[in-house]
């Protein structure tokens, strides 16, 4: 398998000439339309998640393509674009890729403030991304899509929540807040503590290969 990265909290995973995008939001300004597209995977509703242009844009280039969600973001799709419902604890075949999902709900961000549902994503048994949580998936993975800046987390949560999963190759998402000076911050602070367990931290520049 080979990872690509996007801005902020998107990227794609392509495998047997087909691939799998997650979280096109409205802060992904960098991904072009691609093709052989299987299916599309949105964590939860936030628009910077979740753009049904995106998604839109997307699947009139890959009309096969199937977008799975949660159902308060599939019954906002109504009938305009493909989409089945998923639920944390389920899996799902969508050739060549095998989705499980984690979690339930989007981390706190004020108790003020509605929580939101949000499903972590397990592809292939190799790759894991919470959305917005700290949902762990209770498995060994390959690799983690780590978020690193958000209203709803603090680094020591990504710290903790890093060398709780202990996959082997971490690389950031969900940072589109931050500047290249807070960037490179959290990698220094990240780094060493994925190091610990010997894992690898990386901010991809290319396509990653995925061994797993």
């Amino acid at each position: 398998m080979q990872l690509t990265k996007f801005e902020h909290a998107c990227f794609m995973v392509e495998q047997d000439g087909k691939s799998i995008i997650v979280d096109p939001g409205v802060w992904t300004t960098d991904i072009a339309t691609p093709e052989n597209v299987a299916a599309i995977v949105v964590t939860h509703e936030h628009p910077d998640h979740f753009d049904v242009t995106a998604l839109g844009a997307i699947i009139a280039h890959n009309p096969e393509a199937v977008i799975f969600a949660h159902h308060d973001i599939t019954q906002q799709l109504g009938d305009t674009l493909p989409h089945t419902s998923v639920a944390a604890g389920q899996t799902i075949e969508a050739a060549p890729f095998t989705l499980e999902f984690f979690g339930g709900d989007h981390a706190t961000i004020h108790d003020s403030i509605p929580v939101v549902s949000n499903l972590g994503v397990l592809i292939n048994n190799s790759v894991y991304y919470p959305g917005d949580s700290f949902a762990t998936p209770n498995k060994p993975v390959t690799m983690l899509g780590l978020p690193v800046a958000a209203p709803w987390l603090k680094i020591s949560e990504v710290i903790n929540f890093a060398t709780s999963v202990k996959a082997s190759s971490v690389f950031p998402t969900h940072d589109a807040i931050l500047s290249l000076n807070g960037k490179a911050l959290v990698d220094r602070m990240i780094t060493p503590y994925v190091e610990s367990y010997g894992g690898t931290y990386h901010r991809p520049i290319g396509p990653l290969k995925i061994d797993g």
